[in-house]
């Protein structure tokens, strides 16, 4: 059985206020050519199809043309809600969709049915896990202790009709413990959204989505596929891909990745402006890419972002690094604080003002409260 995993489409994007609409379409191109190559069983998209909930136009149309293009080469597809979908968007025609192989994940009622393909080593069922809260899952578990994500997830699956005997996948999306953030992710309070890996025991390969760096955590089977194109100069050093799982007889399987080259890659430059701006340094490179500019001229360049997007049209982002930016406040302090969750940002603003940290049971209270504020904005 072989399957392609997906995740964090993220259609309809924005950039730094650039659409990524037409690097997406050309990105989704290329998956399909993929797909026509490794000619597999099923292809899963877990989660973060689109970036917002109410997505445009344009990006409902954009998965809609890619959904098409998968039903036409006859491949099963299984795709579930992230944190950045409507799950009910999602759902929507669902039942008559599987008609086409094409497998959307219903609004969670507390029970998951898996869907069940066949090959020559039997079967494998592969459940669909949308992205989840704990207080998604207590209305269904009223008996159940669910304190954290990891309880709510294990809650879940415990109640799933798993058969050890068979081949099972899970195609979830949520944020599993050791993983690595990206700065274009959504951050938690104080981690809380953090899931242990150990809840997944049960199954043969599990296609996470959430996070943008392609990694396994863990063990080979667990594994994110990253999101197919870089979404946030913190990307910009990743090696975008599309990760392919065979599994053979019960116990065997494997992994690999296969590049996906974008239209416009993203990049970072550091120098000055004349260094910046003299042809033998630029000559010979995608000029077209997104870029990332960090001047350190000591004097501020009039229209600098003008003057450079005639060599550089699609410039993102323009920075300074001089003796009165570093004066100011550092990159390196810049991106620490980026990585931060905001239960430590509280903690490190508590501590600035108060001269001592928060002690235990202020940390729990302020978690507790921070946590409560952000379900009932859900």
């Amino acid at each position: 059985m072989k399957l392609i995993h997906l995740s964090d489409l993220h259609l309809g994007k924005r950039v730094n206020e650039f659409s990524m609409l037409e690097d997406q379409k050309y990105i989704l191109t290329k998956i399909i050519q993929l797909v026509e190559e490794e000619k597999p069983d099923g292809v899963s998209i877990a989660g973060d199809v689109y970036d917002k909930t109410v997505p445009p136009a344009e990006a409902v149309q954009l998965f809609d043309d890619f959904l098409c293009r998968l039903a036409a080469q006859k491949r099963q597809v299984f795709v579930i809600s992230g944190n950045h979908d409507s799950p009910e968007r999602i759902a929507f025609g669902a039942r008559l969709m599987d008609i086409s192989g094409i497998h959307m994940s219903p609004v969670f009622q507390g029970k998951i049915i898996p869907i069940s393909l066949e090959d020559a080593f039997g079967r494998v069922d592969i459940f669909m896990l949308p992205f989840l809260k704990p207080s998604h899952v207590k209305r269904f578990f009223l008996d159940a202790e669910i304190e954290s994500y990891t309880d709510a997830m294990a809650t879940v699956i415990s109640h799933m009709d798993i058969h050890p005997e068979n081949r099972n996948i899970l195609v979830t999306h949520q944020f599993v413990t050791g993983a690595t953030r990206s700065e274009s992710e959504e951050l938690s309070v104080g981690g809380s959204d953090n899931v242990d890996a150990s809840v997944f025991e049960p199954f043969d390969y599990v296609a996470l989505g959430h996070i943008h760096g392609p990694q396994k955590v863990g063990k080979d089977t667990v594994r994110y596929c990253g999101t197919p194109l870089k979404y946030s100069f913190s990307e910009a050093k990743h090696n975008k891909s599309v990760t392919v799982v065979e599994l053979q007889e019960k116990g065997t399987c494997t992994v690999r990745t296969i590049p996906l080259v974008p239209k416009r890659d993203m990049r970072e430059l550091k120098g000055t402006y004349m260094e910046l701006t003299a042809k033998e340094n630029y000559e010979g490179t995608n000029l077209d890419d997104y870029i990332h500019i960090t001047l350190t001229d000591e004097e501020d360049i009039p229209d600098a972002i003008g003057k450079l997007r005639t060599i550089y049209p699609n410039l993102m982002k323009l920075d300074y690094d001089n003796k009165r930016t570093r004066g100011q406040s550092s990159f390196e302090q810049i991106e620490k604080i980026e990585e931060k969750t905001p239960l430590e940002l509280f903690s490190d603003f508590y501590e600035k003002q108060n001269h001592q940290p928060l002690s235990e049971e202020q940390l729990a209270f302020a978690k507790s409260l921070m946590e409560s504020i952000w379900e009932d904005m859900e």
